[in-house]
């Protein structure tokens, strides 16, 4: 007999993790089935190295924002090990010589950063930041909100459509014109809109790509900014990011308590084949061992092609619906680098290897808006970037349990890399990406190629297929 739950969770992610702790919270029984040996998705800790197993590495995602002070609050996550270490300050060398470091809580500090470049640049940041706090006042809340199902005349989806027009009564018409241009602009041109300093667009450019399969000239890269920079780690520092104690798997490990707390049940290798329907309406899924669970709901977190088309079938679907999931694009160029290192980055802009606080943020690789666009059109054209571009973070500066005293990780979030690299493992050629990428850094701090103990190379096709 099948066992039979109110709710079933396929995919054991943060994200399928929150939705868990949620179901389970408000008296739903409740599983997770999560395909992969361990629960977290990309986050997780890991240690790539068999020899070296005290080197300790957070393989995809790297650091922490964007997660809702209602949830972290709501689930309790501090009591279950959510901590967070707030990153230092955005911190780019430059070839030609000097620096510049940004800070997400010092206004002061900005300004004789930006000076060094620009004295009307940093004149300009405090107007910068304000018009950014105002677009996180409309563009937060809406994370957290449904969209309305406009054109229904439901009596539920007028009502939520209505709800919606009245909490943003008191827009004005600049700031809603400022939204509607975020969606369609590129960072590029937002930036140029508001500075003048090549070193200073490139800074304030990182979020607008990061991530993403597009350059900084490509529409929309403006909101993607906007999204990256309005959230916090539950410090109440807009924009600010931060590093989870123990790495990143420590964030799904503190989900996973909050969700078992409430009663759920998670469980491992359980990979779902396929969803049961009967009715036009989920009943279940159906496991690859071919066990079958019941449930009266089914939350899927899986990608939109993988759960619609493979598990829920598209001769169970309308037949528009069917085709805009088979032409749903997702592209990505990332390649992950993982380093341990002997000795920290010693920059010719800010000498000395000893821990210093251009070492406890991201130490980027996008010295102007034009470098990361050559490292997109490069990809686009179909080869891996000449001189790619890099978030990187160092999260031992504040969390020295990832490996032994004396030494560090550091993460490299690279792009681009071909889009349809995620079809084949192109390993000699991300092992010549990787030299190529650890060279550009190696030109600002001569001592990086030579820290190097161990490196771990996740390119699209692992992200993938692992």
């Amino acid at each position: 007999m099948a066992a039979t739950y109110d709710a079933i969770v396929v995919g054991g992610g943060h994200n399928g993790l929150v939705a868990a702790a949620y179901l389970a919270r408000s008296g739903a029984k409740t599983v997770v089935l999560e395909g992969r040996y361990k629960t977290g998705g990309a986050a997780t800790t890991e240690a790539p190295w068999p020899d070296a197993p005290e080197f300790q590495v957070t393989r995809l995602s790297y650091v922490m924002s964007l997660l809702p002070p209602t949830i972290i609050r709501e689930l309790e996550l501090e009591r279950h090990g959510y901590k967070i270490y707030p990153m230092g300050p955005y911190y780019q060398a430059f070839r030609e010589g000097g620096s510049i470091k940004l800070y997400a809580d010092d206004a002061k500090r900005n300004h004789e950063e930006v000076s060094r470049w620009s004295k009307k640049d940093a004149d300009a940041m405090p107007r910068w930041d304000a018009w950014l706090e105002g677009l996180a006042d409309v563009l937060g809340p809406l994370l957290l909100t449904v969209p309305p199902n406009i054109g229904s005349r439901k009596p539920r989806d007028l009502a939520g459509t209505l709800k919606l027009a009245w909490s943003n009564r008191g827009l004005d018409v600049r700031t809603i014109a400022d939204v509607t241009r975020l969606m369609t602009m590129s960072i590029a041109d937002l930036l140029d809109d508001w500075f003048e300093s090549p070193q200073v667009k490139g800074a304030l450019a990182v979020n607008g790509v990061i991530g993403t399969w597009a350059g900084p000239y490509e529409p929309g890269t403006a909101y993607v900014m906007a999204h990256h920079s309005i959230g916090d780690v539950g410090d109440g520092h807009l924009g600010n990011w931060g590093f989870q104690e123990g790495g990143m798997g420590g964030v799904s490990s503190a989900i996973e308590r909050a969700a078992r707390s409430h009663g759920a049940e998670i469980r491992t290798n359980a990979r779902v084949a396929r969803l049961i329907i009967e009715g036009g309406q989920a009943a279940g899924v159906l496991l690859d061992d071919g066990e079958e669970i019941r449930a009266r709901v089914v939350v899927s977190t899986l990608h939109p092609r993988t759960a619609f088309l493979e598990q829920v079938g598209a001769e169970n679907l309308p037949d528009d619906f069917a085709a805009d999931i088979e032409r749903w694009k997702s592209r990505s160029g990332v390649v992950k680098i993982n380093l341990a290192l002997a000795e920290l980055p010693d920059f010719i802009a800010d000498p000395g290897s000893n821990l210093q606080e251009h070492h406890s943020g991201s130490v980027e690789m996008a010295p102007t808006i034009e470098y990361i666009e050559k490292a997109f059109q490069e990809a686009r054209q179909g080869w891996p970037a000449t001189r790619p571009f890099s978030d990187g973070v160092i999260p031992t500066a504040f969390d020295k349990a990832l490996c032994p005293e004396g030494n560090h990780i550091m993460s490299l979030f690279t792009q681009w890399v071909p889009a349809d690299w995620s079809e084949e493992p192109h390993t000699a050629e991300l092992e010549a990406y990787a030299d190529r990428m650890i060279d550009c850094y190696n030109e600002l701090a001569p001592n990086f190629k030579s820290s190097i103990l161990h490196r771990d190379i996740v390119g699209p096709y692992e992200m993938e297929h692992e």
